[in-house]
């Protein structure tokens, strides 16, 4: 069986961020639609779920890989911020993260060393913060 479904997915296109969005999409949609009760949303859903379907199993390689530049190139803002929120958060375990008062540049100090001194790498200026 496993072997079929390889043969079958050979020169097709798969799945990629933008198909994984619009499936997102459609299963949001779907559970939005139980919720609020308008008409055309589980159409929408369902159309989202198909659109992701027809670009996995597509054989237009080359049109779905610039569809999926497209859409990276369209988020690259959004996805570069979601993963500094992300490593910011990460880093909050052992270490406290500053601004500069001055300049507002960000420092990350270790922490558990008490009141410390800390300078700022840009604009040289010092303050005092615990840690």
């Amino acid at each position: 069986m496993k072997e079929k479904f390889i043969r079958f997915m050979y020169g097709r296109y798969g799945i990629d961020p933008l198909g994984k969005f619009t499936i997102a999409a459609g299963l949001i949609t779907i559970v939005l639609s139980n919720f609020v009760h308008w008409r055309f949303l589980p159409l929408i859903s369902w159309l989202f779920i198909i659109a992701a379907y027809y670009r996995m199993f597509s054989k237009n390689i080359y049109k779905r890989s610039s569809e999926n530049q497209w859409y990276l190139n369209k988020t690259c803002r959004l996805r570069t911020f979601m993963r500094r929120q992300r490593n910011l958060l990460s880093q909050r375990k052992t270490h406290h993260i500053y601004t500069c008062p001055s300049c507002r540049q960000k420092i990350r100090i270790p922490r558990g060393k008490g009141k410390i001194e800390i300078r700022c790498p840009k604009c040289s200026t010092t303050f005092i913060k615990r840690s």
